[in-house]
């Protein structure tokens, strides 16, 4: 039994590796859209599997400890590389590891010091060799934080909760966001849509995603505020369905926003969904818009969340 313990052991990084390069199944992930978790699994994957999408969509911290440490691996390599010839560096004390990363350091990044350098023709090889990948490793590196860092994103605030109310004598949901940058979002269009799970004749169970109308989806200068109405009629999804019926579903709804981000020159998309218990039925907005003595229009955005039961 311990023997079989120690083989599992020591057999753990050639298992990885080797389902590393050749595939193995992703453990299960949890996806949420609105508040429903799905649970995917069995998909294949293997080390360069969205290696790019990782790079972009991890945390900042782990990025740069990501990049850290391929960059130590990288320099533990080629000093082991090193360490195969006969004193092919310079200056570098005999068996000494530690100087032949530290110069291993030095070619990657292309400082050259001088203290140390190839004196026979298997160091100038390897050299050369580590000079390319190092070029080509900072160049990806660089790419990536740039990526990163020129990624165009839309600071837009969502209210907390939709609400259905009467407008103009209808009956109304509505759902309010703002322009945190204040700048200007160009030919900016908006789609609302509703998630819930329905049943075929034949029993079998099925998400659907269905489109709800807006009474305006165009805005040509998102600047400030935007309020999307969809009116509740005959021909929408939640017509007949009380504040019980909509808080008992399993129903969630998802804004999406689509716009030109003047600032950068850039197209910006942002996201937000809403479960159907977010939702305030017979509620409205509070005004974030007052005028003062000087006839000057002011924006509050602290009341950006802010709902009060509907004035009948």
């Amino acid at each position: 039994m311990a023997d079989r313990t120690l083989r599992q052991y020591l057999n753990e990084p050639f298992d990885w590796l080797r389902h590393a390069v050749n595939g193995r199944r992703a453990r299960p992930r949890v996806t949420r859209i609105g508040d429903r978790r799905f649970i995917t699994q069995g998909l294949e994957t293997n080390v360069w599997t969205d290696l790019y999408y990782n790079a972009m969509t991890v945390t900042w911290p782990r990025f740069f400890g990501w990049l850290a440490a391929l960059f130590v691996l990288l320099n533990l390599v080629f000093a082991e590389i090193y360490s195969l010839g006969h004193e092919p560096i310079a200056n570098a004390k005999p068996g000494s590891f530690s100087d032949l990363f530290f110069f291993s350091v030095e070619t990657t990044s292309t400082v050259g010091y001088g203290d140390m350098h190839p004196q026979t023709l298997y160091g100038h090889i390897v050299a050369t060799a580590e000079n390319f990948v190092g070029m080509v490793s900072l160049a990806v590196m660089t790419g990536l934080v740039f990526a990163r860092f020129s990624r165009p994103r839309a600071r837009l605030i969502y209210a907390e909760s939709p609400v259905i109310t009467r407008y103009d004598g209808r009956l109304t949901m509505m759902v309010r966001l703002a322009n945190a940058r204040n700048n200007f979002i160009t030919d900016a269009s908006a789609k609302l849509w509703l998630i819930r799970t329905e049943h075929s004749a034949e029993g079998r169970q099925m998400t659907r995603f269905m489109p709800l109308r807006l009474e305006r989806n165009e805005n040509p200068v998102f600047a400030l505020t935007w309020t999307l109405l969809h009116v509740i009629d005959e021909k929408s999804p939640l017509y007949g369905m009380n504040a019980k019926d909509i808080a008992a579903s399993d129903m969630n709804f998802v804004v999406t926003i689509r716009g030109l981000d003047e600032s950068s020159a850039q197209l910006v998309y942002s996201r937000k969904p809403y479960p159907a218990q977010s939702v305030k039925v017979g509620h409205e907005f509070v005004d974030v818009v007052t005028i003062d003595e000087d006839g000057m229009r002011r924006i509050d955005y602290a009341k950006l969340h802010e709902t009060r039961p509907a004035r009948v």
